[in-house]
């Protein structure tokens, strides 16, 4: 490792098997999950599945999502959520599929001592709307998707050190970088002041193996690898 990190690393996903691997890595101090990786996972009851992450995170934070439409039925399922432990982290969509904002249950959910972790934010107008919103003794998550921006060919850096002084208005808020699309987004994350990014089990490989690496080793590998590939597939000329 060629620096220490101030960010929390949580690990992102719905595979329990690679929750446990995570945990006794010790490189992760939480998890998130969302029900488009628990059904790419095969989960298919949402408790159960929750029961056995809480188990195999021991302890970390973790964060569950909702998944009605509905606000009514998004606070039910919210409340009852919240109630699976202490550990447990609430995901609220910024919108529901309408487009219809989420921030009057944020407030209500947040001011019952609800810890939330509100999800899908893209805009430095919600990420204002929401710590607003946010009650200031409840932690709570403030998840922007950084790698989506940058995926519409928007440096998503200057946004998100702009995203991270709003949240300072709320201390007990803390600012995700979610969606990361390289090993490098840790760094930039850290640097620009997001107390958590989420990261996939590919990334977290990498973030073992591959940080502080000499570049003229990793040149060598890959000349290695090259020369490997073409000896095993047979090629000839």
């Amino acid at each position: 490792m060629t620096q220490k990190l101030r960010i929390a690393i949580y690990a992102d996903g719905a595979d329990v098997r690679d929750m446990v691997s995570a945990r006794d890595a010790g490189l992760v101090q939480g998890f998130t999950t969302n029900p488009t990786l628990m059904r790419k996972s095969g989960v298919t009851d949402y408790a159960a599945f929750a029961r056995e992450a809480l188990d195999a995170t021991g302890g970390m934070p973790i964060s569950f999502e909702v998944f009605a439409d509905d606000f009514d039925e998004m606070e039910r399922q919210a409340r009852l959520i919240a109630t699976w432990g202490e550990p447990v982290f609430v995901k609220i969509p910024i919108t529901n599929t309408k487009g219809e904002s989420a921030i009057p249950l944020i407030g209500r959910l947040s001011g019952a001592g609800v810890k939330l972790n509100i999800t899908a934010i893209l805009t430095l107008d919600q990420v204002r709307d929401v710590v607003n919103a946010l009650d200031q003794n409840t932690p709570a998550i403030v998840s922007v998707f950084a790698g989506r921006i940058a995926d519409t060919g928007v440096d998503p850096v200057p946004l998100m050190r702009e995203a991270a002084q709003i949240c300072a208005a709320k201390p007990k808020a803390e600012l995700l970088w979610a969606s990361p699309r390289e090993l490098l987004n840790i760094f930039q994350a850290d640097e620009v002041g997001c107390h958590i990014i989420t990261v996939t089990s590919d990334i977290l490989k990498k973030y073992s193996t591959m940080v502080g690496k000499p570049l003229d080793e990793l040149s060598l590998d890959t000349v290695k690898m090259f020369f490997n590939d073409a000896s095993a597939a047979g090629f000839k000329l």
